[in-house]
């Protein structure tokens, strides 16, 4: 039986997450694109392995919700639609966080609506992303722990606290920035519970609850590459060699440069991210933390700290859209914003209106409607920032491409367009006689560089190249002959006709 304590308690998180999948249709992009977005909608549906670190959790619950979402089109749209309802729930789940921590429906609503309008945010949440995922991990993780707190010492405490934990797994198989939350959440047990170490017992079931959930997610990569091998996986993870330089990521060692340096310029630059994403409001966060610090300092803790130790490293690292690595810390300076504005409406309140309630309740609503005008006034800019609805750029090229390109044809690409010729050869079916050489590729199965793969089968079969590297372009036009047959160099498709004569 659902009790009216039941409705007033999800009616609100269901409402705000409904209205922001809404918004979010609006804005979605409608089929396949290029880069990483096409791979994860070829991945996902196919439930293949991804690119370092894999993302298990992520693709699984990616061919979950292409079968779900069948009936709603293409498996490159249901996947961006997956994108879509992460973004939501999470702005459903930041409504209960926040009125968790204030104790107000109304800044709770204003938490949830804000986060999900937040540029950066809006836009993860238009096409196929694990960091929509991500997004909506850290988000249960941050409220489960909120409700740790807040539990009666006990066996039912006790269990919160193991249910975080398996979330914390399930958020490690998703994406390996959830490490970077370790230390706050640490910090945070431990300062709610300083005795939790003379628990070994609790220690270790949490423990090994985490290792246990994110090692039986991650036996997705070498399933689904040896025994179950799917039809696109990525480097070789059925080996132990191959497994644990995809999980470690090691192919993108080093993209953490020089975290000590410049440092006020990366603060400067961070700055400027945060008075992007929140205009007006960015003004209002430090004040929002120091408020947070004296009104829930545990709290205080858990988001400072995360959010430090993610700034710095998105700050110092160079390989990726490094945007998209803000989200959690947007998440949380809006529970930051939503606790100032509580506080003020309890100042408000108590000075001047002599404690009544219903005046306290009428203020933080008044304020909290307040919070939203700056995001509701840079509404229409940031939605046609992020509007990805008209987007149809891949799925014109891949019909152009896939139609120029002869019978039983070699392709040498690059990853911008080799994922969505994967996706058109092994989701759709099309092309099945075209050998994509990806530079994955050559080095998974030692092909030498691209001009061995060229060589190799230039005699046979038809030869087409897509470059980006200024080098490999020049040194294609030294080395052969070339038909460039949507552009002036090998940047778009080109056909490669023949050797020229003293190139060797």
């Amino acid at each position: 039986m659902v009790t009216t304590g039941a409705i007033t308690r999800w009616l609100p998180p269901l409402a705000v997450g409904a209205a922001s999948f809404l918004v979010l249709l609006t804005t979605l992009q409608p089929g396949v694109d290029f880069w990483d977005t096409a791979e994860l909608q070829a991945v996902g549906p196919l439930m293949g392995t991804a690119h370092p670190t894999g993302f298990p959790a992520y693709v699984l619950l990616g061919w979950f919700a292409s079968v779900v979402l069948s009936p709603f089109g293409e498996p490159a749209f249901r996947m961006n639609l997956l994108a879509a309802l992460c973004v939501a729930a999470a702005a459903g789940v930041t409504v209960d966080l926040t009125r968790a921590l204030t104790r107000s429906v109304a800044l709770g609503v204003a938490a949830g609506l804000g986060l999900a309008a937040t540029g950066i945010v809006w836009s993860i949440g238009t096409h196929a992303e694990t960091h929509a995922l991500h997004l909506l991990l850290a988000a249960v993780l941050f409220r489960s722990l909120i409700a740790w707190a807040d539990a009666e010492p006990g066996p039912s405490r006790d269990r919160r606290l193991l249910l975080s934990a398996i979330v914390y797994g399930v958020a490690m198989a998703n994406h390996s920035l959830t490490l970077l939350l370790a230390p706050g959440i640490g910090l945070y047990v431990l300062a709610v519970e300083p005795s939790i170490l003379r628990r070994p017992r609790l220690v270790l079931a949490c423990g090994a609850a985490l290792l246990l959930t994110t090692g039986l997610l991650f036996l997705e990569l070498p399933l689904r590459a040896g025994p179950f091998r799917a039809p696109l996986v990525y480097g070789h993870p059925e080996t132990w060699d191959g497994f644990w330089s995809i999980v470690l990521a090691e192919q993108f060692r080093g993209s953490l440069v020089a975290p000590f340096s410049d440092l006020p310029l990366k603060v400067a630059e961070l700055a400027s991210r945060t008075v992007t994403a929140f205009g007006v409001l960015a003004a209002l966060i430090p004040a929002g933390f120091v408020v947070t610090a004296l009104l829930r300092p545990r709290y205080a803790l858990l988001s400072g700290v995360s959010v430090a130790v993610t700034c710095f490293f998105a700050a110092s690292y160079v390989n990726a859209d490094i945007g998209r690595y803000y989200l959690v810390p947007a998440l949380l300076a809006w529970t930051w914003l939503a606790i100032l504005t509580g506080a003020v409406a309890r100042v408000i309140v108590d000075e001047r209106l002599d404690r009544d309630p219903r005046l306290r309740s009428a203020t933080t609503l008044a304020l909290a409607i307040a919070l939203l005008i700056p995001t509701g006034l840079a509404f229409g800019s940031r939605a046609a920032a992020v509007d990805r609805s008209g987007n149809v750029d891949a799925r014109l090229w891949l019909d152009s491409t896939l139609k120029a390109m002869e019978p039983d044809a070699v392709i040498v690409s690059w990853w911008s367009y080799s994922t969505p010729l994967w996706y058109a050869q092994h989701v759709q079916g099309r092309r099945p006689d075209v050998a994509i050489i990806d530079d994955r590729t050559r080095l998974d199965e030692d092909l030498g560089d691209i001009y061995d793969v060229i060589d190799s089968n230039l005699p046979a079969r038809p030869v087409y190249v897509i470059r980006a590297d200024p080098r490999e372009i020049a040194e294609l036009e030294r080395r052969y002959v070339l038909d460039h047959l949507a552009g002036v160099d090998a940047r778009t498709l080109t056909r490669v006709v023949a050797t020229r004569e003293g190139s060797a």
